[in-house]
């Protein structure tokens, strides 16, 4: 079979990207692939040297050939903040903003970059990992993302169990205007306006942008990847990952690896081949973090935002009648009207945390991790006919439905669960 890269022309927020290559055109590592649309549009480069195969309107195939070169053909761009968007670089966190449109109103006067380290969801470890590895590269791109937006001063948020790469950054930092505000390990600690709230001391409403708090943040990888296009001219072709779950003789060897580098457009199953494969039984296959990660199949692309690939444990039969619990932190209501189907229970009733604002189409919490109390939302359920609940819920929010839930008679499954499981991880239940 051959090896077939699959590069989806929409792979951020924004519009599109239009294909600029036709089947049986030869094409090099690091060759524009599609050129950006307009209103946030973000280019593609090919990860691999090959041929195109095939064309559509939503992707480019191209066919890799048998040997490869981590050579690429550089970025033609002079001017920092051009490179960064000749490069297609996007937010590398999972949310996938253009990088650019972050950085395209430099602060008038002073101004915040803050460096989203946290590595909010469990399992999720690749951008600790550059960090040990590499802790000069943040670094360096936090001083280009301070000096493209006139910040004077730059932050890195870590979580203060990663005692090892904070380490790394303090022995390498001599930047006056750079410090590192550690985090309390509590999910979701890494989401932007968490992130904004413990490093400066303030609260945005949902509605806000970092820039109403003289903030802008980006996700660890992607000050990486800003290194990388500024300084080596290199497009974002490649993505670090961590591949983990059930995986083939994992018994015996480590359940979760990272894996960096990782060539865009490779299928899901030849990334779970380059640490020794699946196992034969497995739930369900996640593109992302356990939380807030989606639910794909073996034949899908490794695309710009992907941060994780996961083989969950197996489905339990679950109860006949089930509620569910949406936090606006973890899994959405679709995605977990999904899991109650996998577990074969049907939904008799949805209820949202009471701090999940209605922001255009989507759900935002007022205040991230700190949690009002959800008794009356799960007296709500119970009233409704569940018999048991499935909840997204955060740290703290996980609490409160554990103190009062099973006193009620209600057993309670996190959408986390089949995932945690897969890597024998504490399951999110009551921490204290």
């Amino acid at each position: 079979m051959s090896d077939i890269f699959e590069f989806p022309l929409k792979q951020h927020i924004g519009n599109k990207a239009a294909a600029c290559v036709v089947k049986g055109d030869v094409i090099h590592r690091g060759q524009l692939l599609a050129l950006q649309g307009e209103s946030l549009g973000c280019n593609i480069f090919s990860s691999v040297s090959g041929t195109v195969v095939k064309v559509t309107e939503e992707a480019v195939y191209v066919e890799a050939d048998d040997k490869q070169s981590k050579d690429y053909i550089p970025l033609k761009s002079e001017i920092a903040l051009e490179l960064i968007k000749e490069a297609g670089l996007v937010g590398l966190g999972g949310a996938g903003f253009p990088t650019y449109a972050k950085f395209s109103k430099p602060f008038e006067s002073g101004g915040n970059v803050i460096i989203n380290a946290a590595e909010c969801e469990p399992i999720l470890s690749h951008n600790i990992k550059r960090i040990e590895e590499n802790p000069k590269q943040l670094l360096r791109g936090l001083e280009i993302a301070m000096k493209i937006s006139n910040a004077n001063h730059g932050y890195i948020a870590i979580k203060d169990y990663h005692r090892k790469a904070i380490a790394a950054l303090e022995n390498v930092n001599t930047n006056p205007k750079i410090s590192i505000t550690t985090l309390e390990n509590v999910y979701p600690m890494g989401e932007e306006r968490a992130v904004i709230r413990e490093v400066l001391g303030k609260i945005l409403p949902v509605t806000s942008l970092p820039l109403e708090a003289d903030a802008i943040v980006i996700n660890a990888e992607t000050a990486c990847r800003m290194q990388e296009a500024v300084e080596l001219k290199k497009p974002l072709i490649d993505k670090d990952m961590t591949v983990a779950g059930k995986l083939t003789g994992c018994e015996k060897e480590n359940k979760v690896h990272v894996i960096l580098d990782v060539p865009l457009g490779k299928r899901v199953s030849d990334v779970f081949e380059m640490v020794g494969g699946l196992a034969k039984e497995y739930g369900e296959i996640i593109m992302g973090g356990p939380f807030t990660g989606k639910r794909v199949s073996l034949e899908d692309p490794i695309i710009k935002t992907t941060g994780g690939l996961i083989a969950t444990e197996c489905f339990m039969k679950g109860p006949e009648k089930i509620g569910l619990l949406v936090c606006a932190c973890g899994a959405n209501k679709e995605r977990m009207e999904q899991l109650a189907e996998s577990l074969e229970s049907e939904v008799v009733g949805v209820e949202y945390c009471k701090q999940a604002m209605e922001v255009k189409g989507t759900r935002k919490c007022e205040n991230p991790g700190k949690c009002p109390g959800q008794v009356a939302k799960v007296l709500a359920l119970k009233k409704a006919g569940a018999q048991a609940l499935i909840i997204s819920n955060c740290t703290d929010c996980s609490n409160t439905v554990m103190s009062c839930a099973p006193q009620l008679g209600l057993p309670v499954y996190h959408c986390t669960d089949q995932a945690l499981r897969a890597v024998n991880h504490k399951l999110i239940r009551k921490i204290k």
